[in-house]
């Protein structure tokens, strides 16, 4: 029987970074196509490893999360799509990651995510935007829920007010509360929460993957409560 060699994530290269700029400088196909190699050796590569690392790690904060060291698992591709957007460059200056929890389409659930860029390493959790169907709905009724609001607010609180994010109305919606205790959640048209920082020196090393674990644990009470919203 073929044995093969278990993935080790090692650390990044510090060529990623400049490989960023230089993309940045000059986003062209033309460009990237030139420097492929570069892609797949600094950015793809590396990424495979620290999904599967991750992938180890992930089930000690929840059943069924999801780390599929692929292009359109939970590495997300470089390429943008600019159909509806007014940037038209062809590719991203950044590397993400989604590691999503329970079934359905990966979009439409509650996930970890990690990006990374020349300037920084944000690392969140949760729902960028309340897009599958009913979602929104559900979320409006968990917050003013006597039981899952209270919970709602006390998961924000163990994250951290200052790290929550997916706040997109100005002012509560029509035909909801504004007077309500917790009518400042019926903004949000999303709800995540996200750990911005400084690149750290674990990015070059095999460490990693536990930084990025820890800085997931401390952001799970949220991702916990949308999947037990989810749940039902």
């Amino acid at each position: 029987m073929l044995l093969t060699e278990p993935i080790t994530f090692r650390g990044f290269r510090p060529e990623l970074l400049t490989f960023f700029d230089r993309l940045a400088a000059d986003n062209r196909r033309e460009w990237f196509q030139a420097h492929r190699h570069e892609y797949e050796d600094y950015f793809l590569e590396p990424a495979r490893q620290l999904v599967a690392a991750l992938g180890e790690l992930l089930p000690r904060l929840g059943a069924d999360i999801h780390a599929e060291p692929r292009i359109h698992g939970s590495i997300l591709a470089i390429t943008r799509d600019t159909r509806f957007s007014a940037d038209k460059t062809p590719y991203k200056t950044h590397l993400d990651l989604w590691f999503w929890q329970g079934d359905g389409p990966s979009r439409e659930r509650p996930g970890y995510f990690f990006r990374l860029s020349a300037q920084k390493l944000i690392l969140g959790a949760g729902m960028h935007a309340f897009s599958a169907e009913g979602m929104l709905e559900r979320y409006r009724q968990a917050v003013l829920d006597p039981e899952r609001g209270p919970r709602l607010e006390a998961a924000a609180c163990a994250v951290g007010m200052d790290r929550m994010r997916g706040r997109t109305y100005k002012r509560v919606p029509h035909g909801l509360p504004a007077d309500h205790p917790r009518a400042d959640w019926l903004r949000h048209g999303g709800l995540y929460a996200e750990i911005d920082q400084p690149l750290p020196r674990e990015l070059y090393t095999p460490a990693l993957p536990e930084l990025c674990f820890e800085q997931f644990a401390r952001l799970a009470p949220l991702q916990l409560w949308l999947v037990d919203l989810l749940r039902e």
